[in-house]
């Protein structure tokens, strides 16, 4: 089975459940599973470390879950209108891959979460494309035939999944957000499944 790499920062809960949402539309194309990941916190001070094995949710990503996936799924929450530090984190330790070139053609799309309606959903999505660009990644997006980008008056849009949490980060997520999600997990794994054939 191939699998599609979920792979995300989560402050709040908000983003970890968008990545929930896109790992269901992922699983539901046959033959295509969902591998969820997190990154750990970034500290200010040098010598703080994280444990390895974070003490609740998915695993921390690894290298190897980029180089072995068929393609990535990437959400963040909203930090000034670009994605979080520890997402950043991560994908500066991209380089050996880079050098390989193991990500090229494969398919890649990205999701957050913000605090403000017009938090930056729309840039941070962006800028975190730039780094899947320059690893070849090919860049897949939300189609308007997903209904839910014409009837969402919350989150989505064609860059990628979004969703408003609201100032004090407790707005769940609503069912056109969610099916946003779906679509790109579907979206994603489907691209994927046709590129390996």
């Amino acid at each position: 089975m191939s699998e599609i790499l979920v792979l995300y920062y989560s402050r709040h809960g908000a983003t970890a459940e968008l990545a929930r949402q896109v790992a269901r539309g992922v699983e539901s194309v046959p033959g295509m599973g969902a591998r969820i990941r997190t990154v750990p916190e970034v500290s200010p001070v040098c010598e703080a470390v994280e444990d390895e094995i974070p003490a609740e949710g998915p695993p921390y990503a690894s290298l190897e879950d980029l180089k072995t996936c068929a393609g990535l799924a990437l959400g963040s929450p909203t930090r000034f209108g670009n994605m979080a530090a520890p997402l950043k984190h991560f994908i500066d330790s991209t380089s050996p891959l880079w050098l390989e070139g193991v990500l090229i053609g494969k398919p890649a799309g990205v999701f957050t979460s913000t605090s403000s309606l017009h938090g930056g959903q729309e840039t941070t999505l962006i800028g975190m494309m730039l780094p899947l660009l320059h690893h070849g990644m090919l860049i897949v997006g939300v189609p308007y035939s997903e209904t839910a980008l014409l009837t969402t008056r919350t989150g989505g849009t064609p860059y990628g999944p979004s969703h408003f949490a609201g100032p004090d980060n407790d707005l769940p997520v609503s069912e056109d957000e969610a099916a946003v999600c779906r679509a790109l997990g579907r979206r994603l794994a489907d691209t994927a499944r046709r590129l390996e054939t």
